[in-house]
């Protein structure tokens, strides 16, 4: 019943108090994440809970299957927000494996607006199927597919004009893959981050590359 919402938040609440009678008082004064969270919308993967943080600690933007749309306002909005005026140090992209957004978009069947919100895991798949139609095991495949997608938004993050503005400014800021195992309860770091650093060395990189190809 809706009521018991109300009255465990009562109870949340005045335990806070007791525990800190300035608590709600300094959290209304200011807001200042050192982390902005991009997540799935089920509700087994509450940012709060998997990383023990708590209110006001990070700044949370939630969709089906954690995916990162260039047109998105809602996302962009959300990431300016985070980047410009709260300052955050570190963007986590972060999946789970056994996700119903990644398995709708690959089980074949139509499932109304959402296939068309869903349209860049398969893409993803169709550039790793090589890998993913080696992998015998579907459960298995779709994880690892969950594992690829989160790779892809990070890559996709890292080229909005937000975040490269951030960067030639010289902003310290971090932007991290990482997935949530709902067996198990654990976080993975899927060591596919970027940063400042590693985005010029990769902009080097290309240049380098551009300029042997005009000489050929």
């Amino acid at each position: 019943m809706l009521s018991d919402l109300f009255d465990h938040n009562v109870r949340w609440a005045a335990a806070k108090r007791a525990e800190d009678p300035r608590y709600f008082e300094r959290l209304s004064a200011l807001q200042r994440p050192e982390y902005m969270w991009i997540g799935c919308s089920d509700s087994r993967v509450p940012a709060n809970v998997i990383t023990g943080l708590q209110p006001g600690e990070v700044f949370v933007h939630r969709n089906v299957a954690n995916l990162v749309h260039r047109a998105d306002l809602n996302l962009l909005s959300v990431l300016e927000f985070a980047v410009e005026t709260l300052e955050v140090k570190h963007i986590i992209v972060c999946g789970h494996y056994g996700c119903g957004g990644v398995r709708a978009a690959m089980d074949g069947h139509r499932h109304g607006i959402i296939d068309h919100w869903l349209q860049p895991i398969r893409d993803v798949a169709e550039a790793h199927c090589r890998e993913l139609n080696a992998i015998v095991d579907e459960e298995e495949r779709l994880n690892r597919l969950c594992e690829l997608t989160v790779a892809h938004q990070v890559e996709d993050l890292s080229h909005t004009p937000i975040v490269q503005s951030a960067w030639k400014r010289g902003r310290s800021l971090a932007i991290h893959g990482w997935i949530y195992g709902l067996r198990d309860g654990l976080l993975r770091d899927l060591g596919c981050g970027c940063d400042r650093k590693t985005a010029e060395f990769r902009c080097d990189e290309t240049q380098t590359a551009t300029e042997h190809e005009g000489r050929v």
